[in-house]
């Protein structure tokens, strides 16, 4: 009889089953497209734009050069059994957002941030909420930093492995440290000098070796890219900030984290210990750690997720 007695009192304990997130199209005046995932009755839930890195990366984290780990649709659904709702989106001229911009070359990170502050309104009036979070991924971190500027309705900034520096000295640093570049060097530099300047260079006489990087057809985007400086950005704005970094990442440093939190000591810095660029549980081996970017089966590591939901919970008073 007792044992009869505990176990119905286990029943009536346990928790309910939790009821599966709600996912919808969304759309801004037609041409622009993304999608929203919301824990089911999660109306007074935070809410969170997620703002993809740089290159042709669609809603969900691929491209198509190679990166197939799905990072933001598993962010977004990790979000969601947190509690916290988000939108997801394929950015101007690319995929389903294609009929927003007739060339996607000639769209720079100050138009994504214009549509950044126009998604935050679309999930803003969706969800109700009095609020909403910009969670930039890499370049998406520097969208939201130049979104935050003059965006209204913002709750703060999640930053998540993104640059401390200005593209130029990213640059610069990268091809200094590959030994194999030291005849392009004074080439390459001299570039990044005349694009940092505001001037367009000519490739005609480049080696193949750097023609990708300078191509004609993004040094447009690229002048505006090297104006910002994201330090400088981050100082300027007042909301609350969280930095995610990974220790294997193996494209932003955690300095570039760190340098954030030094430019304005109230970001919240979190170091993950064995989490690369997309956020997956790696080593720091160049090749095994590249593996992980093809592989959507790789959930996000732990702490990630968790870290984030987190602090805007906590914010947002939830």
């Amino acid at each position: 009889m007792i044992r009869s007695v505990i176990v119905a009192g286990a029943l009536l304990l346990a928790p309910a089953a939790q009821a599966a997130p709600v996912e919808r199209l969304v759309e801004i005046d037609g041409p622009l497209k993304g999608v929203m995932l919301a824990p089911e009755g999660g109306s007074k839930a935070p809410a969170v734009v997620i703002l993809p890195g740089s290159g042709p990366t669609d809603r969900d984290g691929n491209n198509p050069l190679g990166v197939r780990g799905s990072t933001y649709r598993l962010l977004a659904e990790g979000l969601a059994a947190e509690g916290v709702a988000s939108l997801r989106m394929d950015k101007r001229g690319m995929f389903a957002s294609a009929g927003a911009a007739r060339d996607p070359n000639k769209v720079t990170v100050v138009d994504l941030a214009a549509d950044a502050n126009a998604w935050a309104a679309k999930l803003k009036a969706e969800t109700g909420a009095k609020c909403v979070w910009l969670l930039g991924h890499s370049e998406g971190g520097l969208v939201a930093l130049i979104a935050a500027q003059h965006g209204r309705g913002l709750c703060g900034l999640v930053l998540v492995s993104t640059s401390g520096r200005p593209l130029g000295e990213v640059l610069r640093d990268q091809l200094k440290a590959n030994p194999a570049n030291a005849p392009v060097l004074p080439q390459a530099l001299k570039a990044i000098d005349e694009l940092e300047a505001g001037r367009k260079v000519d490739t005609a006489g480049m080696p193949p070796a750097l023609s990708p990087l300078f191509n004609p057809a993004v040094q447009d985007f690229l002048i505006v890219m090297f104006k910002q400086d994201p330090a400088r950005l981050v100082s300027a704005y007042k909301g609350p900030v969280l930095a995610v970094a990974g220790t294997t990442d193996l494209q932003v440093t955690v300095e570039d984290s760190r340098r954030l939190q030094a430019a304005r000591p109230s970001v919240k810095l979190v170091t993950i210990e064995g989490v690369n660029h997309v956020l997956k549980a790696a080593p720091a081996d160049r090749r095994a750690n590249l593996a992980t970017y093809a592989d959507p089966s790789l959930p996000i590591a732990p702490g990630v997720v968790e870290a984030i939901a987190a602090f805007v919970k906590a914010q947002s008073g939830s």
